[in-house]
């Protein structure tokens, strides 16, 4: 199929303030309160729920506002196939995706962890991680899982339909973008609704209106869905 080349230039980054909390309101408000304190707690927080909750989300945008605040920060997810060692510059470590975690991985992570709570230099480091069970389901090393299950846990809820809406709302609103309620049913109705890949068909949409100077309408979805 043919690749559309799109514009999606425009698309906002995750930040915690464009995260739609929900359910998931505290363990909002725990990171909210942790990357605005420059005297962090160093307890460990773990975060979890099924795929679409919000994970990834809520640890790239705490990444981001450390990022910000000139805060270097060691980052691992499932697609890091050759971690790095750890590096005493980082003040963060976060650790997304933990439940596919190769051997290779665990090993990284476990190393990362406790270099981070333990350090030479005295100075300890918060560890930010996410996986889609509770720590004690989770099939990992006993070391490393173990240790991911001693701080702040928090689980994540899916959101509702009419949660998801409001979401997509705000996503548009935040592009510029009018999406009809007739829209709005038909990506509901059928495309996945996985948050995650709503939020990506909206910035492939966002991107190929601007590529063809039209509305966004079910036309324009169908027409670039036979462009592809």
């Amino acid at each position: 199929m043919k690749q559309i080349a799109l514009d999606i230039g425009l698309a906002p980054g995750p930040t915690l303030k464009n995260f739609f909390a929900g359910p998931n309101l505290a363990a909002l408000q725990h990171l909210q309160l942790w990357v605005g304190n420059d005297k962090r707690s160093p307890v460990p927080t773990y975060v979890w729920g099924e795929g679409g909750s919000g994970k990834t989300h809520l640890l790239r945008a705490a990444q981001a506002s450390l990022r910000d605040q000139g805060c270097p920060v060691g980052w691992m997810d499932a697609t890091v196939a050759e971690p790095t060692a750890f590096n005493d510059a980082w003040r963060v470590v976060i650790l997304d995706d933990v439940h596919l975690y190769t051997a290779v991985q665990q090993h990284a992570a476990f190393n990362w962890f406790v270099n981070a709570t333990t350090p030479s230099d005295g100075q300890q480091r918060w560890v930010l991680a996410a996986g889609s069970v509770p720590p004690s389901d989770l099939g990992l090393r006993e070391d490393l899982r173990t240790r991911l299950g001693w701080g702040h846990i928090f689980q994540l809820q899916v959101l509702s339909e009419p949660e998801r809406r409001a979401v997509l709302r705000q996503q548009a609103d935040d592009r510029g973008v009018f999406l009809s309620d007739e829209v709005m049913d038909f990506m509901l109705n059928r495309f996945s609704r996985d948050l995650s890949s709503l939020i990506q068909l909206l910035d492939q949409l966002d991107g190929y209106a601007l590529q063809t100077q039209r509305a966004i309408t079910i036309p324009l979805i169908k027409a670039m869905l036979e462009a592809m």
